[in-house]
């Protein structure tokens, strides 16, 4: 397991600061753990992209997809790459801009009360051991320092947007993930 900081950092993880984050509402309420997918430009993996996208450097004219990524203002907590390494961009004790419109179990804006996790990958290219590997065992280290993620309340960016999005996607093997949660 890892060692989450009272800061709210995970120690070990590669530190990389975000703008696009503010304070939650409740600091107590860290309750839901939100999966989801990013690659930059789209199926392609180990570019600095999304790195620049989370830290608002990304140059909108160095890729023709990413025109719509003008302006745009996001973060995660986490992001693991296809090699299994952890950078982590927000504080667990603020909020990230990840989920955007989003509702869970009747509750809005899931960034209130969630941490993101990007996995490096695309709805329909299987993630890598090593990324599984990490994922397992930072959900274990932010279950245990926040006992209120369940896995029940460990969900994808599609249950929280149905329609809207579509990550982690058909190629994230849930039943491996859960099962290995124990």
């Amino acid at each position: 397991m890892y060692l989450i900081e009272p800061t709210g950092w995970l120690a070990g993880a590669k530190r990389c600061p975000s703008p696009n984050y503010n304070q939650r509402p409740s600091g107590d309420d860290i309750s839901l753990l939100l999966i989801h997918n990013i690659s930059l430009p789209a199926a392609e993996f180990g570019g600095p992209y999304v790195h620049q996208l989370f830290t608002n450097c990304i140059d909108c004219d160095a890729h023709a997809s990413f025109q719509d990524l003008r302006g745009l203002t996001v973060s995660a907590h986490l992001f693991i790459n296809r090699k299994g390494i952890i950078h982590q961009f927000v504080s667990f004790n603020d909020r990230a801009w990840h989920a955007g419109v989003s509702q869970f179990e009747g509750r809005d804006n899931c960034n209130d009360y969630s941490i993101g996790i990007e996995l490096e990958g695309a709805d329909d290219i299987n993630y890598t051991d090593a990324q599984y590997r990490e994922l397992i065992t930072v959900t274990k280290s932010l279950q245990s320092y926040y006992p209120a993620i369940t896995t029940n309340r460990i969900v994808g960016h599609s249950d929280v947007a149905p329609g809207r999005k579509t990550d982690p996607g058909i190629a994230f093997d849930w039943r491996y993930y859960k099962t290995a949660l124990g």
